[in-house]
């Protein structure tokens, strides 16, 4: 059973969708929160797929006058439905645009769409490594379809990490049919602000109208994985941060494809009450000559951290390998017979097959 539904491409397309831009009916008297949607809503775009009698709705970001646009891949391929889905991209002034797949990633659920459209705002980007629990947060999209819907709210959780299932679709760029069934582990910021399905792909803002994360996930109380029914917020969503949005767009736009590190090791949560030590990922069996092999880890050792991020079991060690680039060179920090030991790690490159 799973708590995360990232089913947030909103039923109906861009044909039958009520376009609403936002409005700001007074500009010389704003609070803060006006203030940021009135700055970021030019960039902020909504985004329709269609494949056959399947079709969605979600939102995006305006990267670059060149007409690159940031969303999640469960947007572009309806949930891994389609792997060649037609898209149409709804600017900030009404009009749409043919939309073509740049590329897909669905180790991260980012994707690139590019349209040929004058006058594209491109986003201001922040730094969502300076993003603290409390700070203001607000969501700019098209939840239900309602294209120009601005949300508030604040930054309840800075680092949290979230299992959900992959949305690559067969025969895609993304990988094979097998990606569809599997899932993956992310960092995330976690909101209050109201995300719903819809939403997905479209910019979490800070008080300065700046992007800090892309909105991918909304908790939801009952949901299954296999369920098709899509439940609306109830206070906890989940947005990719953009500093890492922003390495694997600029790999997408590059060549269409991401890279993300591989450690090459099995783990496991580490059994409570083993030792002093009460949290971490407990090294099951290291993958000869691999990343993990190389580094000197062994059956056995409790991974405690990689990189900036803290692991306290096996999904965060995941995450944090997966946000790296391939062949990044980090350091890894692990207990081993009771004593701490730190190393550096060159990763490996995962694939979605």
């Amino acid at each position: 059973m799973s708590m995360w539904n990232t089913s947030a491409a909103a039923s109906g397309t861009l044909q039958t969708t009520h376009y609403t831009p936002v409005v700001i009916n007074n500009p010389d008297s704003v609070n803060p929160v006006t203030a940021a949607a009135q700055k970021a809503s030019p960039s902020v775009v909504t985004i329709g797929a269609s494949s056959g009698t399947a079709g969605g709705t979600g939102s995006g970001i305006v990267l670059d006058a060149s007409g690159h646009i940031l969303t999640n891949t469960h947007v572009v391929t309806l949930d891994g439905q389609a792997a060649n889905a037609a898209i149409e991209v709804r600017t900030s002034d009404g009009k749409v645009y043919p939309g073509t797949i740049t590329g897909t990633d669905p180790l991260s659920d980012l994707a690139i769409v590019q349209i040929t459209a004058p006058g594209l705002v491109p986003a201001s980007l922040g730094d969502s490594g300076n993003v603290k629990v409390g700070d203001t947060a607000i969501a700019i999209g098209a939840p239900l379809g309602l294209s120009g819907t601005v949300t508030d709210g604040i930054v309840s959780a800075a680092n949290r990490t979230i299992e959900t299932s992959s949305s690559a679709a067969s025969g895609s760029q993304a990988g094979s049919a097998s990606d569809a069934q599997g899932s993956i582990s992310i960092n995330v910021i976690q909101t209050d602000a109201a995300i719903n399905p819809g939403n997905s792909g479209g910019p979490l803002l800070n008080a300065n109208g700046e992007v800090i994360g892309v909105n991918v996930a909304i908790a939801s109380a009952g949901a299954t994985s296999s369920s098709s029914a899509q439940s609306g917020n109830i206070g906890v969503g989940f947005s990719i941060p953009v500093n890492d949005a922003k390495r694997v767009a600029r790999e997408l736009i590059a060549s269409g494809a991401a890279t993300h590190g591989q450690l090459g090791l099995s783990v496991q949560d580490k059994a409570s009450g083993t030792s002093e030590f009460t949290a971490g990922a407990e090294v099951a069996a290291v993958t000869p000559d691999s990343a993990a092999d190389r580094a000197g880890l062994k059956s056995g050792d409790v991974i405690t951290n990689l990189g900036s991020r803290s692991v306290t079991d096996s999904s965060e060690l995941t995450a944090a390998a997966r946000e790296q680039a391939a062949g990044a060179t980090v350091k890894v920090s692990f207990i081993r017979a009771g004593q701490v030991h730190s190393t550096d790690i060159t990763l490996g490159a995962a694939t979605t097959g």
